[in-house]
Parts: C-alpha cells; sequence; structure tokens
C-alpha cells in the first residue's frame, strides 16, 4: 500500500531520515593528521624526558645517583636533597632576588615598549621609517655582542652588584616593541580619532583606550618577558659578585664549585628553581594563547 501511495503520487520513494538520537557525524582521521598528531605526542614526550629526570633524581639518596647501571626510578625515594637546599637558605634568597629582578623588567619593559610601539604605529615624526628599520635591525642583534658596553655603563653608573644594575640592560626588547606595533596597527582608527577629537592628548589615548584594548597581549608579553628575565644567566653572572644578589640560573651555576657534585641536591634545587614558571605558565596560560592568537603570530 505504501509503494502504491507514493506511486500514485508521481514521486519516488523518500529515503529514511536518520533516527532521533543519532549524533554528530565523526571527524574522518586523515594519515597526515594521524602522523602530526604522533609527531606532536613524540615531541612532548621528548621535552618531558629531561623534567622527569631531574624530579626523578632529586628524590634519589646520593648514592643512588651514581650507582652504575643507572636507573629511571629509586629505590628508596626520599626528600633528604630538598631538605638539605632548603636548609642552607641559598635557594630562598635566588628565588627572592629572581623575583625582584623579573618584576622590575616585566614592568619597566611593558611601559617602555608601550610607549615606544604607539609611537611607531600611531604618530608621525622625523626619521620614523629608519628609526623602525633600526629597531628591526636589532631583534637579530645577539645579547652577548654588548655584555662589555653595558657592562662600562653600569659600573660608571655606579650600578653593579645592585638589582637595578641587572635589571636595566636587560629593559630594552626590540621584538616586544615590534609584536606591540603589529597589535596597535590592528586597533580601528575611529576610536583614537574620536578622543582625539574630544581634545585628549597621545598619552591620554594610549592609557585611555589603546592598552585597555590589548589586554590579551600585554599579558602574553608580560608573561614572555618575565620567563625570558628569570632564565637570563649570562647578564645576572656578569653584573653580580655578590653571592646575596645571585639569581637562581646563577645560582644553580655556582653550586656544584661550591658544595661538590651532588647530583640529588642540584636536581632538587633546579625543580625548585622552574617550579614558580610552571606555575606561572599553568595559570596564565590562556592569556598567552590568547595574546599571540591576537597579534597575529601564528
Amino acid at each position: 500500500m505504501t509503494v502504491l501511495a507514493q506511486t500514485l503520487d508521481g514521486g519516488a520513494a523518500r529515503p529514511a531520515r536518520p533516527a532521533a538520537g543519532a549524533g554528530p557525524r565523526r571527524r574522518r582521521i586523515t594519515p597526515l593528521g594521524a602522523a602530526a598528531t604522533v609527531s606532536g605526542l613524540a615531541l612532548a614526550l621528548l621535552w618531558l624526558l629531561p623534567l622527569a629526570w631531574a624530579v626523578l633524581t632529586s628524590v634519589k639518596p646520593e648514592a643512588e645517583t651514581t650507582a652504575v647501571p643507572l636507573r629511571w626510578l629509586p629505590v628508596e625515594p626520599t626528600v633528604e636533597a630538598y631538605r638539605q637546599v632548603i636548609a642552607r637558605g641559598d635557594i630562598q634568597q635566588w628565588l627572592v632576588n629572581s623575583t625582584v629582578i623579573s618584576t622590575l623588567v616585566t614592568l619597566l619593559t611593558l611601559v617602555c615598549c608601550a610607549l615606544a610601539a604607539y609611537a611607531f604605529s600611531r604618530t608621525a615624526f622625523p626619521g620614523r621609517t629608519p628609526l623602525l628599520a633600526l629597531l628591526v635591525a636589532g631583534i637579530l642583534v645577539p645579547p652577548q655582542v654588548l655584555i662589555v658596553p653595558l657592562f662600562d655603563q653600569m659600573t660608571l653608573l655606579g650600578l653593579v652588584d645592585t638589582h637595578l644594575g641587572v635589571a636595566l640592560p636587560q629593559v630594552v626588547a626590540p621584538v616586544m616593541v615590534f609584536i606591540l606595533k603589529r597589535f596597535f596597527d590592528q586597533i580601528p582608527g575611529d576610536y583614537l580619532e574620536a578622543a582625539q577629537l574630544d581634545g585628549a592628548g597621545h598619552l591620554r589615548v594610549l592609557f585611555g583606550i589603546v592598552l585597555p584594548m590589548s589586554g590579551p597581549i600585554l599579558a602574553a608579553v608580560a608573561i614572555f618577558t618575565f620567563v625570558q628575565s628569570w632564565n637570563n644567566f649570562l647578564w645576572p653572572f656578569v653584573a653580580t659578585t655578590d653571592p646575596s644578589l645571585m639569581t637562581v640560573p646563577v645560582g644553580l651555576g655556582t653550586v656544584q664549585g661550591a658544595y661538590g657534585i651532588q647530583y640529588a641536591q642540584q636536581m632538587a634545587a633546579a625543580v625548585l628553581g622552574a617550579a614558580p614558571l610552571i606555575a606561572v605558565f599553568l595559570a596564565f596560560q590562556r592569556q598567552i594563547v590568547r595574546g599571540v592568537t591576537d597579534a597575529g603570530l601564528k
């Protein structure tokens, strides 16, 4: 009867509708996508191997760290290395110094780079194009080339062996100026023109309109600057001779000469020194990804 009714209506048999509870179609896994996923997992595991080795070594007794053959897992796990490192008090001082210097570098870098980026992006002044080209060229200059003139300058200013002397040479960041400029270029000019018509100057436009609209990229720049300053070894090593002013990388580089080869304690100090950076990244990873995406750096 159903077939006869469809024939009388002059239409072909209609295809059956999918069931109401049917879910969305599954994405087809292509060989290229599978290869990319496997490669990403392999790279992630390779990155995690040194971290896992450091953590496992830090909970081994000192005798196990040099035992042959080497073992990944400790036979008798202990936190004695952490207790001894903390009892000496060096790591606490290094963490305080790194926090103070990295925070100072981050704040000064944000202020200086935001001002420079706004000038290159939204103002016209004589020599703008050559200065912008010089800024881009500055990204290619390795920091090691500037060690000697920077040290002479800090010596003349009397800032050697001070937190300010370690922080100031790290404030110059051409790449951060370039990143902020690219983001400021994407802000619609209507907002700025409306504010200028109301009598707002450049500083008011920058701090009242541009910076509030640039939260994600400012967060990304701040985090990258903080991490880079925290991990910087060469300049803090050159600019400090007072052990009480050592940062975490400098302190970890001197622990072997001061206390002999104690692998468990070295790894424990390294884990404690890296823990704040891991916490910062985990807390602000969304802002980092959003800032990089908004800046068009993908």
